[in-house]
């Protein structure tokens, strides 16, 4: 009843306006792959801190961006906020905030050991989070995804389209189902895909997403055939992000 009743909360008081990569839906696969191509030794760990799956975690960030304490995260799940500058006074790039974010959470979690418990658990939930944002195809470049269009006659930014609206209405799956159809990969293929580092995963996003920007414009009537078009990259891009996942945790709490 308490994260019916804060959500209900949000909605109320308009912060859904923000970005909300995945949806609940898409978040919920993301974490439940990851957590299948764990270590054992990291799933144990992690579940130690948080007394359950990280699934249960995957939306936390979004559930709570207006929370008192948390509204500094409330742009941290694109690359810049609204008004936000993208480069500094000298002109020189900013680093998006997304990918800020999560390598200081990273960072903070190399270290758990030392940390008190309540700080592992929010960074926990930072990191299972923002890996799936920096793989929504609208989190990068997100100004111009704010743009208007009709998805099936109903007007929508741009972006909530890539946030769940065409998972839903493709898929209808659950976390499990998504598991089912999309993990398919080969170890050799995970490997594959898993390689890098958060700032090339940010940058491939980047080059590999702007395609939806070609895809319509302002006004556009946007429905089945925007969906049949669009729903490869998102499940190419869903399931990339289970697996980088999956990697930065067996690395944080799979160590000798």
């Amino acid at each position: 009843m308490k994260r019916i009743f804060i959500l209900i909360a949000l909605g109320t008081i308009g912060w859904v306006q923000g970005a909300r990569a995945w949806g609940q839906s898409g978040h919920d696969a993301i974490a439940y792959i990851a957590e299948t191509h764990l270590t054992e030794r990291a799933k144990a760990e992690i579940e130690r801190y948080l007394g359950h799956s990280i699934v249960y975690e995957a939306s936390w960030m979004d559930d709570y961006r207006a929370e008192p304490g948390y509204e500094m995260t409330n742009w941290w799940h694109v690359d810049y906020g609204k008004n936000e500058p993208t480069t500094d006074a000298e002109g020189r790039p900013l680093e998006p905030n997304v990918l800020r974010e999560l390598n200081r959470a990273i960072e903070r979690l190399r270290d758990y050991e030392s940390l008190d418990d309540s700080t592992v658990v929010v960074n926990l939930r930072y990191v299972i989070h923002l890996v799936g944002d920096m793989h929504c195809p609208s989190h990068v470049n997100y100004q111009r995804s704010r743009m208007r269009v009709f998805f099936f006659g109903v007007d929508k930014q741009y972006h909530s389209l890539f946030d769940g609206g065409i998972l839903d209405r493709k898929h209808r799956w659950g976390y499990m189902e998504y598991k089912h159809q999309l993990d398919r990969c080969s170890p050799e293929e995970q490997a594959a895909l898993a390689a890098g580092t958060p700032e090339e995963w940010f940058a491939q996003t980047a080059r590999d997403c702007s395609v939806i920007y070609e895809w319509a414009q302002p006004g556009d009537q946007l429905g089945l055939s925007f969906c049949n078009k669009a729903i490869g990259l998102l499940d190419h891009q869903l399931i990339k992000a289970s697996y980088r996942l999956a990697k930065v945790l067996n690395e944080l709490f799979d160590r000798p």
